[in-house]
């Protein structure tokens, strides 16, 4: 057979070109898909990504878990296990090798229980299970309680402590059931049954403690689930601890994350009800005297006004009101006629001391004491300048100058007229000026020497 070259129509790949052009197909052709089988391979390199492969007895794929979905696994995986993979098909274009893009890895055991456990919650769900609207409402003072769980678990002891605690008012009656095993899922419903048909309780708990997915099982059973929800008496679930969900509970009328947290939500706290009461009592105690007393105080008032409104008294009141009003008006009269003697005491002192002759006389005894101490005030005032003037005449004598200068010392100046006193000032060269007593010299600076140590 004889191979002609291709003609000018025919599309020629190059390998990248290819490559790239089956990785959009590959993706594009499957979607996101599980895939089961053991690891073998694992890398595990400081970039945080895993790299294996997973293989069965025929055929293996590789597989990538980068690291954002790495970090979020619930085991350490290893070479020989069996995992569930989940994610998406791509070409890995420079070597052309396609592999499994990861976003998820779970353990094959458990992974096969949680997909089941997906399975059901969305068939359930989308048959309207778990609508809130159908859900009953729970009794605000329960009388009686029925316990559906195992009477021999640490479920029940919590139970009763919780319920013996909070609302001891409540009859309880105990549905024994095995809770854990393959024949748990009838016993649980054929003590939900009678509990419902007895009507003993007001409201029923469903509970076990915390276990694995495996244990916590029998709660996820398909006919239990339509069981719990076909029920005519309210049901809470407390089962496991409160990371664990269970199918039960999104089908019943409450969730509790554990046993004790469930006998909680049926009843009410009471102990702090006691507690209420009592401080309404005491309130209404209190309102009750305090009532009492502002009674009694209007009662009191009114008795004195009624004893106040008599004729009798009234007239002797108004008796002895008199007699005090002319005591009050004798008072009166014998001030008033005081205070014009007083007053007439002052004016008469005041018209001695306008008298002009005692005027005349203050005011020359004033004239002359006024003349004495201005002479005094004259002479003292020339006596301080002259002092001064005299005494600032020394200071500044001493201060002078012209003083040092008589003594054979010399002013150096600068070419501008300033004045030289640091040796930093002085360098060779430098033109100045000497002002002795009474006369000037001019000079050049030609060498200049370090200040020398007095010691």
């Amino acid at each position: 057979m004889t191979l002609s070259a291709p003609g000018p129509e025919t599309r020629i790949y190059g390998p990248a070109e290819l490559n790239q052009e089956v990785r959009v197909h590959l993706e594009a052709g499957f979607p996101r898909l599980w895939l089961r089988g053991e690891i073998s391979n694992l890398a595990r390199p400081a970039s945080g990504h895993l790299y294996f492969t997973v293989k069965d007895s025929r055929a293996q794929i590789r597989c990538a878990l980068f690291r954002g979905n790495a970090a979020g696994l619930a085991f350490r995986p290893k070479n020989g296990d069996a995992v569930l993979v989940r994610g998406r098909l791509s070409l890995y274009e420079p070597r052309g090798d396609y592999q499994l893009i990861a976003d998820g890895l779970l353990d094959a055991g458990a992974g096969e229980l949680q997909l089941a456990f997906e399975a059901l919650k969305n068939k359930l769900s989308g048959e309207g299970l778990f609508a809130p609207e159908r859900k009953k409402p729970l009794p605000a003072w329960p009388a009686a309680i029925s316990v559906v769980t195992s009477p021999s678990g640490a479920a029940i002891r919590d139970i009763l402590h919780v319920l013996g605690q909070r609302w001891p008012l409540a009859r309880i009656r105990v549905y024994p059931a095995q809770v854990q095993g393959e024949q748990a899922p009838g016993e649980i419903i054929r003590a939900l049954r009678a509990a419902d048909r007895d009507g003993f309780g007001d409201v029923i708990l469903l509970a076990r403690g915390g276990g694995s997915l495996e244990d916590l099982w029998a709660f996820n059973d398909e006919e239990l689930v339509r069981r719990i929800a076909e029920m005519n008496t309210p049901v809470v679930t407390g089962v496991g601890h409160e990371t664990d969900f269970t199918i039960a509970d999104f089908v019943a009328d409450l969730r509790a994350p554990t046993p004790s947290a469930a006998a909680a939500a049926v009843t009410p706290d009471g102990p702090a009800l006691r507690r209420r009461i009592d401080s309404l009592q005491t309130s209404l105690k209190r309102a009750a005297r305090a009532r009492l007393e502002r009674h009694a105080q209007e009662l009191d008032y009114l008795e004195r006004r009624l004893t106040g409104l008599h004729p009798g008294r009234r007239l002797g009141e108004i008796g002895a009101r008199t007699a005090l009003l002319d005591k009050a008006l004798q008072r009166a009269l014998v001030r008033r006629l005081s205070r014009a003697e007083d007053r007439l005491s002052q004016l008469r002192q005041r018209l001695l001391a306008a008298s002009p002759e005692k005027r005349l006389r203050d005011r020359s005894e004033r004239l002359a004491a006024l003349a004495r101490r201005l002479d005094l005030a004259v002479d003292h005032r020339l006596q301080r300048p002259a002092s001064r003037l005299a005494e600032l005449a020394r200071a500044l004598d001493g201060v002078s100058p012209l003083k040092v200068l008589e003594r054979g010392y010399a002013v150096v100046r600068n070419a501008r007229g300033q004045a030289l006193t640091r040796p930093q000032q002085f360098r060779p060269g430098l033109d100045v000026s000497l002002q002795f007593r009474r006369f000037a010299v001019s000079a050049r600076i030609t060498q200049t020497a370090a200040e020398q140590d007095p010691d």
